[in-house]
């Protein structure tokens, strides 16, 4: 039997057919193949996020392609989180995964869950380990569908470098903030608490920090916490500057609550520090408070220091107010309030003179900090310095009320109701960083004591930064009167809470001698694009059978269409 004209032609593009798509297989293997090629010997990686969260600064890239030794770091978060908690969690293994990718071979990490033991003996003892370590267990909660859900997780993690270990606090952020944008300020910051730790146990060139003594500033026990943790990355030394021909041997100098006045001369020294380039951390009072004095005699007056900076800070740009500032936003004082039999009863009673402050700016320093104690603060204003930019980094909140000097200071005001409307004076500053090039205070004159003739600009000077905190106690840590030590800087006792005081100081010594840059990266920013809580409750069960129906229609009809297509196009190939 003869084929017909139409099985002919049927019959001849059969072959044709399968070499078109045999033709199409090979180019699609052979695209592959090239991008693989391609892949392997050009490494690029494309961020398509809006606020690029998953791009790595250059410092943090520089640091980790420069690594010399391995680095391990174990993570303890991770576990049977409920969504909010495992949001953070991915967000350290992203970062984690960014962070191999330039560090290679000599960045490795590993997640352990504390909670993994098969019995509870064997969880106790892993959980007593970590305590040991210095690994506190944190209770968070979140909403989840509309329950409250609670959970003990360890957020931390541990670097490792050459048998050096430092643990990593991976939960930051604004203890006040609810536990939703807590976690999300805990996410930006995951890449500079990691890659800054890091850098810490790194070896390298060592900064050299200089504390200023012979001025009845903080002894090293008083700041004992504080210089402990700057010794971990810097040198560390103390200086008395009427001994010293000049400061040019220190990366930055710190002067912490001096009581008795410098001398011209040395004033000097620390003026020619900073206009050469020199970096500088003040934590000055204004006014005196002799708490001592009020313990016996029940008051006693704040009243000014005659400490012979003022004109320094003023052709700075600053002015240190002579009051005191109370912000119903306090702190707390132990006061006996009556007896318990034979006993005094002691209970903590607000005290407005020690601010609690919660208001920073966005600078890198305080972004996504939390409160941090002062005691005894003052205001600062600031006056025309030009070439200097003033940043205000935090203030009092708007529930302030100044004191002149002499204030009068007397434990028992703290047993009296504040009166509200006394408290209008409005978010007062109290820290400013300077930047910029530094006008000498003494241009056009001569040295003190010498007639060494100071030019208008000297020759070597250069940009400098300069942090003031109108508190010499910022940095003071209480003392444990059993042992004598310092307790970690910001810890109070009664609330039995530890404030960001000492964070604070990291991130702006970072910041101020750290010339890779990595302090910015606290600018990341992630923004939380939260849902309509009660439209999703509404329409839940909506959107669960839109997402378990559409995949199964649209799969059904690719099928029929594609029988549809195949049907038709050998429709004409039967016998």
């Amino acid at each position: 039997m003869e084929n017909t004209p139409n099985e002919l032609a049927a019959n001849s593009s059969r072959p044709a057919a399968k070499k078109r798509d045999l033709l199409s297989f090979a180019a699609i293997v052979g695209l592959l193949l090239l991008f693989n090629f391609v892949g392997q010997r050009f490494f690029f990686r494309l961020d398509l996020t809006e606020e690029k969260r998953y791009t790595m600064s250059d410092a943090t890239k520089k640091l980790l392609r420069d690594l010399k030794q391995p680095v391990t770091v174990t993570v303890y978060l991770t576990g049977d989180f409920p969504p909010a908690f495992r949001r953070l969690e991915q967000g350290v293994r992203e970062t984690l995964t960014e962070f191999q990718v330039y560090g290679g071979a000599n960045l490795n990490y590993i997640f352990i869950d504390p909670s993994a033991g098969s019995t509870e003996a064997a969880r106790n003892a892993f959980y007593t380990t970590l305590f040991k370590k210095g690994l506190k267990p944190t209770n968070l909660g979140a909403t989840e569908n509309g329950k409250r859900v609670e959970k003990i997780i360890f957020p931390y993690a541990v670097v490792s470098v050459g048998g050096k270990d430092k643990s990593v606090l991976l939960l930051r952020g604004n203890q006040a903030a609810p536990a939703e944008v807590r976690l999300n300020q805990s996410i930006e910051g995951l890449e500079y608490e990691l890659a800054s730790t890091i850098r810490t146990l790194v070896p390298g060139l060592r900064k050299r920090i200089g504390v200023v003594e012979n001025h009845g500033e903080l002894t090293n026990v008083q700041a004992g916490d504080m210089l402990g943790t700057w010794q971990q990355q810097y040198d560390v030394f103390r200086v008395t500057l009427s001994q010293v021909k000049d400061l040019s041997s220190l990366d930055a100098v710190v002067v912490a609550q001096p009581k008795t006045p410098y001398t011209e001369d040395e004033k000097f020294k620390l003026d020619q520090f900073i206009t050469q380039g020199g970096r500088a951390l003040f934590f000055i009072d204004a006014l005196r408070v002799d708490l001592d004095s009020v313990a016996r005699n029940g008051v006693a007056l704040a009243t000014p220091y005659e400490l012979n900076l003022d004109d320094l800070f003023f052709k700075y740009g600053l002015r240190l107010n002579q009051n005191l500032l109370l912000d119903l936003n306090s702190g707390q004082i132990p006061l006996v309030t009556g007896m318990d039999g034979n006993k005094p009863k002691i209970e903590p009673m607000p005290w407005q003179l020690y601010p609690l402050i919660n208001k920073f700016s966005a600078h890198p320093i305080t972004r996504n900090l939390d409160a941090v104690y002062l005691k005894f603060t003052g205001s600062i204003d600031t006056v025309k310095a030009t070439g200097i930019r003033k940043t205000a980094l935090m203030s009092t909140s708007r529930y302030t009320r100044a004191l002149p000097a002499p204030v009068p200071i007397n434990f028992n005001d703290a047993r009296l109701e504040p009166n509200p409307k006394l408290y209008q004076k409005g978010f007062q500053p109290v820290a400013y960083l300077l930047e910029g090039q530094f006008p000498s205070l003494f241009a056009n004159r001569a040295r003190p004591g010498t007639l060494q003739f100071q030019p208008e600009k000297p020759a070597n000077a250069k940009p400098s930064k300069v942090l003031v905190i109108s508190d010499g106690d910022f940095i003071r840590s209480e003392i444990d009167s059993k042992t004598g030590n310092p307790y970690r800087l910001g810890f109070d006792r009664l609330a039995n809470t530890e404030f960001a005081n000492r964070e604070l100081v990291l991130n702006a010594t970072d910041y101020l001698l750290d010339e890779t840059g990595l302090i910015a990266v606290r600018g990341k920013q992630i923004t939380l694009r939260p849902l309509d809580k009660v439209k999703l409750a509404e329409e839940r069960r909506r959107w669960q059978l839109l997402n378990l129906g559409a995949p199964l229609v649209l799969l059904g009809l690719f099928g029929a269409v594609r029988a549809w297509r195949r049907k038709r196009r050998y429709a004409g190939f039967g016998g």
